[in-house]
Protein backbone atom coordinates (compact mmCIF):
# COMPACT_ATOMS: atom_id res chain seq x y z
CA UNK A 1 0.00 0.00 0.00
CA UNK A 2 3.05 1.94 0.93
CA UNK A 3 4.89 1.78 -2.36
CA UNK A 4 4.02 4.49 -4.07
CA UNK A 5 4.61 6.87 -1.48
CA UNK A 6 6.95 10.15 -2.61
CA UNK A 7 7.28 13.70 -1.45
CA UNK A 8 7.15 17.17 -3.54
CA UNK A 9 8.12 20.37 -2.16
CA UNK A 10 5.08 22.47 -1.14
CA UNK A 11 3.38 24.69 -3.87
CA UNK A 12 1.24 27.15 -3.79
CA UNK A 13 -1.29 24.96 -5.23
CA UNK A 14 -1.10 22.67 -1.78
CA UNK A 15 -2.49 25.53 0.27
CA UNK A 16 -5.99 24.86 0.01
CA UNK A 17 -5.14 20.92 1.19
CA UNK A 18 -3.07 22.17 3.84
CA UNK A 19 -5.35 24.45 4.89
CA UNK A 20 -8.13 21.77 5.38
CA UNK A 21 -5.80 20.33 7.50
CA UNK A 22 -4.52 23.39 9.11
CA UNK A 23 -8.30 23.95 10.00
CA UNK A 24 -9.05 20.96 11.46
CA UNK A 25 -8.80 20.39 15.63
CA UNK A 26 -8.30 16.32 15.51
CA UNK A 27 -4.88 17.13 13.49
CA UNK A 28 -4.10 20.37 15.03
CA UNK A 29 -4.16 19.37 18.43
CA UNK A 30 -0.94 17.28 17.76
CA UNK A 31 0.34 20.38 16.15
CA UNK A 32 -0.06 21.84 19.51
CA UNK A 33 -1.81 24.82 17.59
CA UNK A 34 -5.10 26.27 17.13
CA UNK A 35 -6.74 24.48 14.39
CA UNK A 36 -7.17 28.63 13.52
CA UNK A 37 -5.54 29.92 10.07
CA UNK A 38 -7.19 31.70 7.18
CA UNK A 39 -6.06 31.54 3.34
CA UNK A 40 -4.12 34.67 3.03
CA UNK A 41 -2.26 33.88 6.14
CA UNK A 42 -1.05 30.60 4.75
CA UNK A 43 -0.57 32.24 1.22
CA UNK A 44 1.58 35.13 3.36
CA UNK A 45 3.29 32.60 5.27
CA UNK A 46 4.12 30.72 1.73
CA UNK A 47 5.59 33.56 -0.05
CA UNK A 48 7.42 34.31 3.20
CA UNK A 49 8.93 30.94 3.67
CA UNK A 50 10.16 30.86 0.04
CA UNK A 51 13.34 32.21 0.78
CA UNK A 52 14.03 30.57 4.42
CA UNK A 53 16.66 28.37 4.20
CA UNK A 54 15.76 26.63 7.69
CA UNK A 55 12.62 25.10 6.37
CA UNK A 56 11.69 22.43 4.06
CA UNK A 57 8.26 21.79 3.25
CA UNK A 58 7.01 18.88 1.68
CA UNK A 59 3.68 17.04 0.13
CA UNK A 60 3.27 13.46 0.74
CA UNK A 61 1.56 11.53 -2.25
CA UNK A 62 0.30 8.49 -2.65
CA UNK A 63 0.90 8.09 -6.14
CA UNK A 64 -1.20 11.03 -7.94
CA UNK A 65 -3.01 11.72 -4.47
CA UNK A 66 -2.24 14.50 -2.01
CA UNK A 67 -2.41 12.59 1.65
CA UNK A 68 -0.06 14.81 3.94
CA UNK A 69 2.28 17.33 4.70
CA UNK A 70 5.87 16.63 6.62
CA UNK A 71 8.44 19.63 7.04
CA UNK A 72 11.85 20.15 8.81
CA UNK A 73 12.46 23.47 10.75
CA UNK A 74 14.67 25.07 12.53
CA UNK A 75 17.54 23.89 10.26
CA UNK A 76 20.78 24.90 11.71
CA UNK A 77 23.24 24.11 8.60
CA UNK A 78 26.61 25.17 11.36
CA UNK A 79 25.33 22.17 13.87
CA UNK A 80 23.23 20.62 11.41
CA UNK A 81 20.47 19.69 13.67
CA UNK A 82 16.57 20.35 12.60
CA UNK A 83 13.22 19.18 13.82
CA UNK A 84 11.11 16.93 12.15
CA UNK A 85 6.62 17.44 11.83
CA UNK A 86 3.66 15.42 9.83
CA UNK A 87 0.74 15.65 9.28
CA UNK A 88 -1.41 12.92 7.56
CA UNK A 89 -4.76 13.86 6.70
CA UNK A 90 -7.96 12.16 8.52
CA UNK A 91 -8.92 10.15 5.55
CA UNK A 92 -5.78 8.60 5.51
CA UNK A 93 -4.62 7.91 8.83
CA UNK A 94 -4.52 4.53 9.91
CA UNK A 95 -3.47 3.12 6.30
CA UNK A 96 0.27 2.46 7.44
CA UNK A 97 1.50 5.86 5.38
CA UNK A 98 3.35 7.76 8.76
CA UNK A 99 6.18 5.38 9.88
CA UNK A 100 6.84 5.25 5.43
CA UNK A 101 6.22 8.73 4.80
CA UNK A 102 8.88 10.03 7.79
CA UNK A 103 11.66 7.67 6.50
CA UNK A 104 11.43 9.64 3.17
CA UNK A 105 11.85 12.63 4.83
CA UNK A 106 14.76 11.38 7.28
CA UNK A 107 16.41 10.15 4.02
CA UNK A 108 16.21 13.53 2.76
CA UNK A 109 17.50 14.96 6.34
CA UNK A 110 20.33 12.69 6.36
CA UNK A 111 21.04 11.97 2.70
CA UNK A 112 20.51 15.61 0.87
CA UNK A 113 20.83 18.41 3.75
CA UNK A 114 23.38 16.45 5.69
CA UNK A 115 21.92 16.93 8.76
CA UNK A 116 23.52 15.06 11.76
CA UNK A 117 20.48 15.09 14.38
CA UNK A 118 16.50 15.15 14.02
CA UNK A 119 14.27 16.20 16.30
CA UNK A 120 10.60 16.21 17.24
CA UNK A 121 8.26 16.64 19.96
CA UNK A 122 5.50 14.67 20.95
CA UNK A 123 2.69 14.08 23.76
CA UNK A 124 2.97 11.28 25.73
CA UNK A 125 -0.18 10.29 25.26
CA UNK A 126 0.01 10.03 21.56
CA UNK A 127 1.29 6.26 22.08
CA UNK A 128 0.30 5.99 18.18
CA UNK A 129 3.13 8.74 16.99
CA UNK A 130 5.36 7.59 19.64
CA UNK A 131 5.82 3.80 18.17
CA UNK A 132 6.00 4.85 14.74
CA UNK A 133 8.96 7.15 15.68
CA UNK A 134 10.47 4.86 17.74
CA UNK A 135 9.90 2.22 14.26
CA UNK A 136 11.89 4.71 12.47
CA UNK A 137 14.35 4.87 14.75
CA UNK A 138 13.99 7.71 17.12
CA UNK A 139 14.64 7.75 21.16
CA UNK A 140 13.21 9.83 23.78
CA UNK A 141 16.08 12.14 24.54
CA UNK A 142 14.12 14.03 27.31
CA UNK A 143 10.77 14.90 28.65
CA UNK A 144 9.12 17.74 28.88
CA UNK A 145 6.23 18.78 31.80
CA UNK A 146 2.68 19.67 31.40
CA UNK A 147 4.18 21.84 27.98
CA UNK A 148 1.38 21.41 25.59
CA UNK A 149 -2.33 22.78 26.82
CA UNK A 150 -4.90 19.83 24.19
CA UNK A 151 -8.40 19.08 24.79
CA UNK A 152 -8.25 20.93 28.20
CA UNK A 153 -5.55 20.03 30.10
CA UNK A 154 -2.08 19.98 29.75
CA UNK A 155 0.07 16.98 28.38
CA UNK A 156 3.91 16.20 28.92
CA UNK A 157 5.47 15.61 25.64
CA UNK A 158 8.74 13.31 25.11
CA UNK A 159 11.74 15.59 22.75
CA UNK A 160 12.83 12.45 20.58
CA UNK A 161 15.81 12.34 18.25
CA UNK A 162 17.48 10.37 15.64
CA UNK A 163 21.17 10.66 15.03
CA UNK A 164 22.38 10.15 11.28
CA UNK A 165 24.73 7.50 12.29
CA UNK A 166 22.16 5.38 14.19
CA UNK A 167 19.56 5.49 11.34
CA UNK A 168 22.69 4.40 8.89
CA UNK A 169 23.71 1.80 10.94
CA UNK A 170 20.07 0.35 10.93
Amino acid sequence: MTDNLHIQPLEKEDLEFLHNMRTNPDVMDYWFSEPYTNMEKLKKNFEQQKENESIRQFMLYHGQEKIGYLGLYGIIQRHRIAQFAIMIHPDHQGKGYAADATKLVVDYCFNQLNIHKLSLNVIKVNEKAIHIYRKVGFEVEGELKKQYFVNGSYHDAYVMSLFREDYVAR
